[in-house]
């Protein structure tokens, strides 16, 4: 509601303006610094002044006097030296929020939207909007996900969330990178390490944790590369090929591991609550000649080359037009204090579309990927449903998880092929150059509008603290042990899986719950520990913008005070229990002359501050929207909380003598229990019941 308000605000300012004056300007409007000066204020007569060589408090007088009505703004001030500043109507602010005009969207729907066919949907603004695509998680799958990948999927999923809240209709895109290198590198620990035969990978596969045992090939796998370089080469060059040409006994593998572990991922993210609508798997872009289409593209446009001579004879490369740019590794895990000509070599690799051996690099595949999301190929998948995919909380009931496929097309898939309006790719920073080929790939095949469409959606690493590596065993220098935190690193398998994340906070969660509610039953415990484990990890998560080198700490992340998920998730438990004891009072419903007479009384600006701020999620949605930064939404929850919390100690709600304003003060915590169950809500976050 608050949003809503300060835009009509804006736009009446404007008009009148425009009016008035015969200018156009855009009119900003800010925060006052104390509520007695109004709830908005705005600096735009002293733009004005220097147009009309007037004073800026003249022309701040004349827009008061004349400034028509705008429904919900009581009146118009004056203010130091010509400011305008703004009051809101409180009463018919507090009709707004409590009737629920902020629309709450929940679930999964059929590509995230409502209508079931085809159709744009339209915002809350009257605009029709074409779809977004938020492509999340993305772990190659070739091991357990870690919890620098649970960032990935939170970031993307809370994204996700606050977009379809503001009327957006939002697809969830999963690309499952089957057919790269650290499958390949896998498949190669099985069959040439280990000895493996594909009947007995496919043995191994069914086992629950599969991704577990992958976790320890792999590192195995990148021990074998660095001791013998020239046969490792050899051998995984020949694997590509056999994955990318669908043939053998190592592409049979591929698929059997990557499948598998796919399915362990959705698994961990599901028990974080978190879904997805496609997961578009690297695979059909090359078996269904999406890759060749895109290549042709690409080379009819000269946007890439073939080189005959040189380190890169025999590759077709993507020149790069500024030559001083210094680039990060491309695989993204080694540190970033490595030498200029190592650098040089790295940026020289990352331009590499297509390899001497013929086979398609990451960065090649993924422009294809991003033409298909814009409808820019002329092509589309055949899609299946993915088997035994995994229940999420608060999905819709029957919501499916479709993939790509080679087989034939399920006739029953959503038409997942039309053409994105924006993509956001949630990537990791150091994949921010990758991120820029492919950009740069659109845009030399004339899409500038969609390579600007498509956002590198980053953040940086989650690393642990000392602490929290030792509480997970891992055994840490002296010099380690004095860092502010401890990297973790895939490849030579130290790093805290995801799994076994939620594993302990659950545990520790469950002996908290335990303590204080015996007369639970087991059922009802373990589901109450989940929910606070999850919000503690979501929250812990969430909290900080994306450029925030997070280390995490289970100590920190439990705690039930300072801005956690516990603390929010507290606050809700709280109010149910002031709203039970209420209800047993049976208190008359307050009058709007009630509601009118306390919000702007003695204490009506207490009141009105804490209304104010469970009116503002929409503008916190609006700002996590604008800034692409999901954080906006976990602070609107944290400083919702604790300004409950400063109200409920302030003011005696059940033993009010007055029934009228026992009844008010009732109403205003129903408001904020509904408001900040909807921003929880946002961050993936389930209030229970008790805790």
């Amino acid at each position: 509601m608050y949003h809503e308000l300060t835009k009509r605000l804006r736009e009446a300012l404007a008009a009148h303006i425009r009016e008035k004056y015969g200018v156009e300007l855009s009119v900003v409007l800010e925060r006052p610094p104390k509520i007695e000066m109004g709830e908005v204020a705005s600096p735009v007569c002293f733009e004005l002044a220097k147009r009309l060589k007037k004073a800026p408090r003249m022309i701040a007088q004349e827009i008061a006097n004349s400034f028509g009505k705008v429904p919900g703004i009581a009146k118009l001030e004056v203010a130091g030296g010509g400011y305008l500043n703004a009051y809101f109507e409180r009463a018919e602010f507090w009709k707004a929020v409590a009737n629920g005009e902020q629309k709450k969207e929940k679930g999964f729907n059929a590509e995230g939207r409502k209508d079931t066919e085809n159709k744009k949907q339209e915002g809350k603004d009257g605009e029709t909007r074409g779809k977004i695509i938020v492509e999340h998680t993305s772990i190659n799958p070739n091991k357990a996900a870690h919890v620098g990948h649970v960032r990935n999927a939170v970031l993307g999923d809370t994204m996700a969330r606050v977009l379809r809240h503001a009327g957006h209709r939002v697809q969830v895109q999963n690309y499952i990178d089957n057919t790269g290198v650290q499958v390949a590198d896998v498949v190669i620990a099985l069959l040439w390490m280990e000895k493996r035969s594909p009947v007995n990978v496919k043995m191994m596969a069914m086992e629950p944790k599969f991704d577990y045992l992958c976790w320890d090939l792999y590192a195995k796998a990148t021990q074998f590369f660095a001791e013998d370089k020239e046969r490792a080469a050899k051998l995984r060059g020949e694997t590509l090929k056999a994955i990318e040409g669908d043939r053998g006994e190592e592409s049979e593998v591929a698929q059997v591991v990557a499948d598998a572990i796919v399915g362990c991922h959705l698994r961990t993210m599901a028990r974080l609550g978190i879904g997805y609508d496609l997961l578009a798997r690297e695979s059909e872009i090359l078996h269904l000649q999406f890759w060749d289409a895109a290549f042709e593209k690409l080379k009819s446009s000269g946007a890439i080359e073939f080189v005959t001579a040189g380190k890169m004879a025999g590759c077709w490369v993507m020149r790069d037009k500024d030559p001083e740019k210094t680039a990060i590794n491309v695989e993204g895990a080694e540190s970033a204090e490595k030498s200029a000509e190592k650098k040089e070599e790295e940026n020289v690799q990352d331009k590499i579309i297509v390899r001497s051996n013929g086979t398609v690099t990451y960065v090649g595949k993924d422009i294809a990927y991003q033409l298909w999301k814009f409808g820019l190929l002329g092509k589309d998948f055949n899609y299946r449903k993915w088997p035994e995919a995994p229940e999420v909380a608060g999905a819709e009931a029957g919501h499916a998880v479709w993939a790509t496929t080679t087989f034939k097309n399920d006739p029953a898939a959503p038409h997942f092929g039309e053409a994105a309006e924006t993509v956001y790719n949630v990537i990791d920073s150091r994949q921010a150059y990758l991120q820029d080929v492919v950009a740069e790939g659109l845009r030399r095949l004339g899409h500038a509008g969609e390579a600007e469409r498509s956002i590198h959606f980053a953040y940086e690493i989650v690393a642990l603290t000392p602490r929290c590596a030792a509480e997970m065993s891992y055994e840490l220098t002296a010099e380690e042990a004095k860092k502010p935190y401890v990297e973790v690193s895939g490849r030579k398998g130290f790093g805290v899986k995801a799994d076994d994340l939620i594993d302990k906070l659950e545990a520790a969660a469950l002996s908290e719950v335990a303590q204080r509610h015996a007369e639970m039953g087991e059922a009802e415990q373990r589901a109450t520990a989940h929910a606070i484990a999850v919000g503690a990890l979501r929250f812990f998560l969430l909290k900080y913008t994306r450029n925030a080198i997070i280390a995490f700490d289970f100590n920190d992340a439990l705690s039930f005070e300072g801005e956690t998920g516990p603390y929010c998730q507290y606050a809700v438990v709280r109010i149910r229990g002031i709203r039970r004891k209420g209800a047993e009072l049976a208190t008359a419903a307050v009058t709007d002359a009630t509601v009118r007479e306390l919000l702007n009384g003695t204490d009506g600006n207490s009141f009105w501050d804490l209304l104010r701020l469970a009116g503002a999620l929409d503008s916190a949605v609006e700002s996590a929207i604008g800034a692409q930064e999901p954080a906006f939404v976990a602070k609107h929850a944290f400083q919702l909380a604790q300004a409950f919390n400063n109200f409920y100690h302030k003011h005696h709600i059940l033993s009010e003598a007055d029934e009228q304003k026992r009844a008010f003060l009732l109403a205003l915590t129903a408001i904020v229990e509904a408001q900040l169950v909807r921003a929880l809500e946002l961050l993936g976050i389930e209030a229970p019941e008790k805790m």
